[in-house]
């Protein structure tokens, strides 16, 4: 499996890496549905059997669950990975989500996590989601005394504006971003890459498979199948227009990737990859079989033809999507 050197930082990471959200389980608002916690375990294992060496996780996934079956699975493993986790997002006891980027909210989040990981210190702690926008200054400043304490090694955000990093970035250096980036999440492009790069800032993008839209395995049948409390179920891209646009993409790219031996996962994946911008890709698994995939895409680079064909594709699309 090849690593690329995170940003500034001295954290290798492989290319691809494990999301764990919808192992967070079924009952919350962002929910995927129910899931098994022994599948998730050995989903987790087996990617580490395969050289990916971190996992990326949030304490609002399952609402501390995840984070829970993380520490589980990595027992005896601790060596071997790099752990990402979050904060600023939190919840009530009735599971009602919202953003908090206080000082003492940050303070206690981090203790949260570190026990439910059951670990001593987290490798890169970042803020989920700029909200609060107001209060990014004071959670960042937190996060940076954590740095000094001990807890957490480096300080990463996801959801990030341009604009946001640069306000940031002078109280302290800002190891990486996370944001959404897929054939169908394109919004980085337009500048935060290049103000990525240009800063020395790595990049780890989520949802290159677009929540399992480009995999290849979707029909209408089975998004109407989807359990009721799949927060997919409301997502526009799942929904008309966009879907039926969406599936049209999906049988041009199952052509491209058929004439190299991939699957639409595979190359994806590989799309995402092909930037060098890019540090690495959040692939989220839920079962073992899913990780033999995600490590074949790590394995292959896309041909210049290859990207024309996609462009023209998604070129194709968006016209669809302006006559409908």
């Amino acid at each position: 499996m090849q690593t690329k050197k995170l940003g500034w930082t001295d954290l290798n990471l492989s290319i691809i890496g494990v999301g764990t959200w919808a192992i967070g389980g079924g009952g919350w608002e962002y929910s995927w549905g129910p899931q098994d916690d022994r599948e998730s375990i050995s989903t987790i294992r087996h990617a580490l059997e395969k050289k990916i060496n971190w996992i990326d996780t949030a304490p609002v996934y399952g609402l501390g669950h995840s984070e829970e079956v993380v520490g589980q699975a990595i027992k005896g493993l601790r060596d071997k990975l790099i752990i990402a986790t979050k904060c600023g997002r939190v919840w009530d006891k009735d599971g009602s989500i919202s953003g908090c980027l206080k000082k003492e909210s940050i303070r206690s989040e981090v203790e949260g996590s570190l026990g439910r990981l059951e670990i001593d210190v987290i490798d890169l702690y970042q803020i989920h989601w700029p909200d609060p926008d107001e209060d990014i200054e004071e959670a960042w400043s937190t996060i940076a005394d954590l740095i000094k304490e001990g807890k957490v090694r480096y300080a990463g955000v996801s959801n990030f504006s341009a604009e946001q990093l640069k306000r940031v970035q002078p109280i302290h250096p800002v190891a990486s971003l996370q944001p959404p980036y897929s054939m169908l999440e394109r919004g980085i492009e337009e500048e935060l890459l290049d103000y990525c790069s240009a800063n020395n800032i790595g990049v780890i993008a989520y949802s290159p498979m677009q929540k399992g839209l480009l995999t290849g395995k979707f029909t209408r049948e089975r998004v109407q199948n989807l359990p009721a409390d799949d927060h997919r179920r409301e997502d526009p891209h799942f929904e008309e227009p966009e879907f039926s646009a969406n599936i049209e993409l999906v049988k041009g790219l199952r052509s491209i990737a058929e004439k190299s031996g991939r699957t639409v996962a595979q190359l994806a994946i590989a799309w995402v990859l092909r930037r060098p911008e890019v540090t690495a890709a959040i692939v989220g698994a839920r079962r073992p079989f899913q990780i033999e995939e995600t490590v074949t895409a790590a394995e292959s680079m896309l041909s210049r033809e290859d990207i024309t064909a996609i462009d023209m594709l998604l070129s194709k699309r968006q016209k669809a999507l302006k006559l409908s």
